[in-house]
């Protein structure tokens, strides 16, 4: 069969008009591409929340993983501590608690800041109520049991809303040294800061927390804060009351050298604040 000459000219004729057509077509489209936000992330680009199934791209998934599970082992470690903190911890002066009593308001008080001789304010006990020294479930107990002639099973709970007889020490090559009150959760790198960082002189590397543990044995933890910069390592170490961080350098060479002042840096002294 022979091509139709007719045919082939009404092809190449819609072909040609059909043209310009086409063209707007996908110029509008790379135009609707072009005006819509790029949605891949950034390396190393913070995550919203409504970002949450998306991972910096730089990333492999293993890494991220391990990442997560690591975080999560840490929290895990951290919760026991935090809370037999709160529970161990034994009252000072500038303490700050509130007490409460179950489905009574009128015996409840917020914001009690407990005074240098460490007697408080409390309804029914004219001589006043002594909590320093006592964990915050003893004063509850205590106050429970003044109120047991007035209210038939009292369930009192009492609070610390903040603790500023807790202390710390940072000695060493850091912009400002000494004793430092420890009024919430506070970790090796964040003290550090408080502190005014780590002088240029001062060993990154081989900072160490002293840390009496419950057998009143000196424990020396090594904190490497070099590599919690570079995120190598994670600021897991929390400070408890007493700790003294020590940073070596010019002022103290080696870890040795900080030994010998030990009588000096007791836990009791630290935690009553003075050297």
């Amino acid at each position: 069969m022979k091509p139709n000459p007719t045919s082939a000219a009404a092809i190449a004729l819609a072909l040609f008009l059909l043209a310009p057509t086409f063209a707007v077509a996908q110029k509008q489209k790379k135009d609707e591409q072009k005006s819509t936000p790029a949605q891949k992330t950034a390396a190393g680009e913070r995550l919203e929340p409504d970002d949450a199934n998306r991972t910096p791209s730089d990333i492999p998934q293993e890494v991220l993983a391990n990442r997560r599970e690591q975080l999560s082992e840490d929290a895990d470690a951290e919760v026991p501590y935090y809370n037999n903190f709160l529970t161990s911890y034994r009252l000072g002066p500038e303490d700050v608690i509130s007490v409460s009593v179950f489905d009574q308001p009128k015996y409840s008080k917020a914001g009690i800041t407990v005074p240098p001789d460490g007697l408080i304010d409390y309804y029914f006990v004219p001589e006043g109520l002594h909590v320093a020294g006592k964990t915050t479930r003893q004063v509850a107990d205590e106050i429970a049991k003044h109120l047991d002639e007035f209210i038939i099973d009292p369930k009192v709970t009492v609070s610390l809303d903040k603790a500023m007889s807790a202390r710390y020490g940072v000695i060493g090559d850091v912009a400002k040294p000494g004793i430092m009150v420890m009024s919430r959760r506070l970790s090796v790198y964040e003290a550090l800061a408080e502190a005014g960082g780590v002088l240029p002189t001062g060993d990154k590397h081989k900072v160490v927390v002293l840390h009496w543990n419950a057998d009143r044995m000196l424990q020396p933890i090594p904190v490497d804060v070099a590599a919690i910069e570079k995120g190598k390592a994670a600021d897991s170490y929390f400070l408890r009351p007493g700790d003294q961080i020590v940073v070596p350098g010019n002022r103290y060479k080696t870890f040795q050298k900080v030994m010998q002042l030990m009588p000096v840096l007791s836990f009791a002294r630290i935690f009553t604040g003075g050297f």
